[in-house]
């Protein structure tokens, strides 16, 4: 497996006060390139069937209570939150005994079989790569995986973005970073939308087929007590394609306490970030999402 840091025009990783703000480009991660183009285009097929169709995976129950898993689009939770221009389909993968299957999509046929065999191999680059940054912090290098349970859950989020007649006027995804511990990011191969912010100057992220774009979350960001930063990124629209994405997020059990590692606290370097669990730190989160906030900035000390 390769790690392609970008920086310079890119944007990033970006570095300030000894703290990294990283994307990593992923490439010889191991999975079939035939993979990803049928899975993203079973999601395509899917995206493209009648509302009617999609609805028999709504994330609204009896038509108006929402939750996180199914087809349709983020709640709206006040008249000035800002709205995105995307349609999604959001399921919960792991663990795979609470996979709610009534969600998944029954067309294409192809459509299930191949998510589990791409999150199967999601769960392996995952690991490998917080090996990775448990040792470039100088810890045990199983110590971010080992906070992983079985009761850990990790969602597959398709983004669909049609076609917007006033790019200049909307958000595919409103700026925000994400809250989990990391995201595996699959992006359309031939149409980009991508942006990080660097240094209050938003950068595009080039299309790259077949690689895969790695996000750290908030979580790793108070375990590294903000040696790593998790990047604020949106998506913009395009007015003439359509774009498509998966994104893979890996979190932790809603019980699990997250706190900075105590191998890299010191006299001189206390904790930057006080303890919670993560079931407080995700109602938080979505809380300052629709408003366009990071909630990890009201949990610093």
């Amino acid at each position: 497996m390769v790690l392609m840091m970008r920086e310079a025009s890119s944007g990033w990783p970006c570095r300030a006060g000894g703290s990294f703000c990283l994307c990593i480009q992923v490439d010889n991660h191991g999975i079939e390139t035939s993979l990803m183009d049928d899975l993203i285009n079973a999601s395509r097929e899917f995206f493209h069937l009648p509302l009617e169709e999609k609805q028999k995976c709504s994330n609204l129950i009896d038509g108006k209570h929402f939750q996180v898993e199914g087809y349709g689009n983020d709640p709206v939770a006040s008249k000035d939150q800002t709205l995105d221009w995307l349609d999604r389909l959001h399921l919960r993968v792991e663990p795979e005994d609470e996979r709610n299957l009534v969600h998944w999509p029954e067309h294409p046929n192809s459509f299930r079989a191949l998510l589990r065999e791409y999150t199967l191999n999601c769960k392996r680059i995952k690991d490998r790569i917080l090996r990775a940054m448990a040792k470039a912090l100088g810890l045990n290098e199983d110590y971010i995986v080992t906070q992983f349970s079985n009761k850990a859950p990790s969602f597959a989020r398709f983004n669909y973005y049609p076609p917007c007649p006033r790019p200049d006027l909307v958000f595919g995804v409103k700026p925000h970073s994400d809250s989990g511990v990391l995201t595996i990011l699959l992006m359309d191969k031939d149409v980009g939308g991508l942006q990080v912010l660097r240094d209050g100057v938003w950068h595009n992220v080039p299309t790259s087929p077949y690689r895969l774009l790695i996000n750290i979350g908030d979580y790793i960001e108070i375990m590294s007590n903000g040696i790593f930063k998790s990047p604020v990124h949106r998506a913009v629209t395009n007015a003439g394609k359509e774009r498509i994405s998966l994104a893979m997020f890996h979190g932790l059990d809603p019980e699990k306490e997250i706190e900075p590692a105590a191998a890299l606290l010191h006299e001189k370097q206390p904790a930057r970030y006080r303890k919670m669990k993560t079931k407080e730190y995700l109602a938080g989160f979505y809380e300052h999402f629709c408003r366009g906030t990071r909630f990890i900035d009201s949990v610093k000390i």
